[in-house]
């Protein structure tokens, strides 16, 4: 029964197998099908083999490497030995060296000892001074006589004290002396002044320069650079008298003494563009009002001018013209002089009436701006408030210069409202002055037309 199981199913394996085949295979029978399959089983097994082989090449090819890395280990280890035991001896050399030195300075390796302290402490005075500027290389025998083991000559000791009488001698000095400027035309070599160790300043343009201390990284950078803010007026003017005057002249010079702290504090100082911006948008707001608010009262001015102008020349005309107030007042009179002296004030009146808004055009605007500046620098002085309290209470009150953007604003905006306040009710003020004389002038000459209407018409 199981033969005739497996029978079956190798007939059906062997059934599926062939119909599996393509036909261009030509396997007929169940033959030739095992010698395909063993002809494949031995090829794998010749694939298998060759693989194997290769691995086993790869295997013996690391392992020849991780020998050869061994022993380069190790003789980089025995090497390292070697050096370690050289430094050892050369270190106890040294110091052996080093006592005999000692021995052999006597009491003058204290003398030596002070002498090299003294040079490292005016090394740094030296390079601290703005005449380093115009000596670059003077403190390089005082920076390696201080870091010097070795004895120093006679030269090197005699180069302390000549840079001390040097530096002495310079400080008096008033000197014009070329250096380069790092932050002019690509730090080339410009013509400069100095005043002692005081002030230096640019001699073509008079602007001040600002000096930075040599350092062993950047020995050939330049040590001056022009300030990014000049600090103008009479500062400025004098140093531009400096520059022009001659030998013998005595003029005032500027003179720094914190030695370039001040002036270069002169950065941080806001010109009046930057303390306008810090009033932020309620600030460039009254601005905007004093502008307008300005041109139409100079405007204004103008035409009030004119129409006074106007109607002063009307006065000594018979003849009433329609170009000025004071001409149309007496055109109303000759259309109802045949009236009679009642009808005729109150025609004058009514005239007048008409050209009393004409005149007043424009002053209660100007009143409103010069009102309500004061307003909005108060508004800018709350909001200022505000931010103030909010990074105080976000950020404590420790660092000053979080509060200071909002403080600012509070008095920025502040002195704003009262700079375009003042001009403005100047203005209005003036306006309403010249309307007034002007009806004033209309008022007197209706009141004098009455008069001589009745009179013609009485006969008195």
């Amino acid at each position: 029964m199981k033969f005739l199981t497996k029978a079956t199913a190798a007939v059906i394996g062997s059934a599926v197998m062939l119909s599996a085949l393509p036909a261009s295979g030509q396997i007929s029978s169940v033959n030739e099908l095992l010698s395909k399959v063993r002809q494949d089983a031995a090829k794998v097994e010749q694939e298998n083999r060759q693989r194997e082989a290769e691995f086993r090449q790869r295997r013996d090819q690391q392992q020849a490497l991780l020998a050869k890395a061994r022993a380069d280990l190790g003789a980089l280890e025995r090497q390292a030995a070697s050096v370690e035991r050289t430094f050892a001896a050369n270190r106890n050399t040294i110091d052996g060296l080093k006592g005999e030195l000692r021995a052999a300075q006597g009491d003058f390796g204290e003398v030596f000892g002070l002498a090299r302290s003294k040079a490292g402490e005016f090394k740094a005075l030296l390079d601290s001074s703005l005449i380093t500027a115009e000596y670059p290389n003077r403190t390089e025998v005082l920076g390696r006589v201080a870091e010097s083991e070795a004895l120093p000559s006679s030269e090197d000791l005699n180069a302390i004290y000549e840079r001390m009488l040097q530096e002495i001698r310079e400080q008096r000095l008033v000197k014009e002396f070329q250096a380069p400027v790092a932050n002019v035309d690509d730090g080339a070599v410009q013509s400069v002044t100095r005043v002692g160790p005081f002030a230096v300043f640019t001699s073509g343009s008079a602007n001040f320069l600002g000096y930075s201390a040599p350092t062993g990284e950047s020995a050939s950078a330049p040590l001056l650079k022009q300030l990014p803010k000049q600090p103008g007026g009479q500062i400025s003017a004098a140093a531009s008298d400096v520059t022009k005057a001659g030998s013998g002249d005595l003029v005032y010079a500027p003179i720094d003494p914190t030695r370039g702290a001040l002036l270069e504090s002169f950065e941080r100082v806001p010109d009046v563009k930057e303390r306008i911006s810090y009033g932020g948008t309620i600030g460039y707001i009254i601005l905007l009002l004093l502008l307008i608010g300005g041109l139409f009262g100079l405007l204004n001015i103008v035409r009030l001018f004119l129409i006074k102008t106007a109607v002063s020349g009307q006065k000594r005309k018979a003849q009433g013209s329609k170009s000025n107030p004071l001409g149309r007042v007496m055109l109303a009179y000759e259309g109802a002089k045949s009236k009679d002296a009642d009808t005729v004030e109150l025609k004058l009146d009514e005239a007048i009436l008409k050209e009393s808004p004409k005149l007043e055009v424009g002053l209660n605007l100007l009143k409103l701006f010069a009102g309500i500046a004061p307003l909005l620098g108060l508004l800018g002085t709350v909001t200022g408030m505000i931010k103030t309290f909010q990074a105080m209470m976000i950020y404590g009150t420790g660092d000053p210069q979080l509060m200071a953007g909002g403080i600012s604003e509070a008095l920025v905006t502040t002195m704003l409202g009262l700079i375009a306040a003042i001009p403005l009710l100047i203005l209005h003020s003036f306006c309403s002055s010249l309307a007034r004389s002007v009806q004033g002038t209309l008022e007197e000459q209706s009141a004098g037309i009455v008069a001589r209407h009745v009179e013609s018409r009485t006969g008195v």
